[in-house]
């Protein structure tokens, strides 16, 4: 059975956020042909296109992580109905300078919990636009907008509430599919303009 390297991002900076709890009990519940790798984007400035022109060694690693990857999954909290700044930062980031979008046929995968009723519905609407724009082929179904309870989950990540396990190993093991359905059909591809206008 082939193997995945899978990078991730946790869309919050917050050392306890319940998004990296929910990402450890994703990696617990994946299959076995799945490995993981975090790509963190906490020490990226803001973006600017002033940058592009001499592009400094954290924003070279962070595309430099995200093409080594199979597979791209984003396990984020909403902030204010919206993508968190410093996941969208990183976004930003990857896809340039113009042309050298790293995201381009990288199967993608969405999911996120929050403490309200309907998870992260509206921030995944939001990625998903991005997303597609970028190329980045997306898991649509199964959908996971988590509305977490903190007594289902430990510190380390593994899931005591037999419902939620079912779902979310349900969920990778799709990913996994999706993934190798994906890499088997794409071909190499990115977004360029010999022109670009810069906002």
């Amino acid at each position: 059975m082939r193997q995945y390297n899978i990078g991730y991002f946790v869309g919050s900076l917050a050392t306890k956020s319940i998004n990296r709890t929910l990402s450890k009990a994703l990696i617990k519940l994946a299959p076995e042909n799945l490995s993981f790798t975090e790509i963190p984007i906490k020490d990226l400035p803001l973006y600017s296109y002033d940058y592009d022109e001499d592009f400094p060694a954290v924003g070279k690693e962070l595309k430099s992580a995200i093409e080594a990857s199979d597979g791209l999954l984003f396990i984020s909290p909403e902030y204010n109905r919206s993508i968190p700044g410093a996941l969208k930062n990183a976004i930003d980031w990857a896809s340039r300078p113009w042309g050298t979008n790293s995201f381009a046929g990288k199967p993608s995968g969405l999911v996120g919990a929050s403490m309200g009723a309907i998870g992260t519905a509206v921030m995944q609407s939001s990625m998903r636009s991005v997303l597609s724009f970028l190329d980045s082929p997306q898991l649509n179904s199964p959908e996971v907008y988590l509305a977490f309870n903190q007594e289902d989950f430990d510190v380390e990540g593994n899931v005591l509430n037999k419902s939620t396990s079912d779902f979310l190993k349900h969920y990778m093991g799709e990913y996994a599919g999706f993934v190798a359905r994906v890499l088997d059909a794409n071909a190499e591809g990115h977004i360029g303009d010999l022109n670009p206008q810069h906002g």
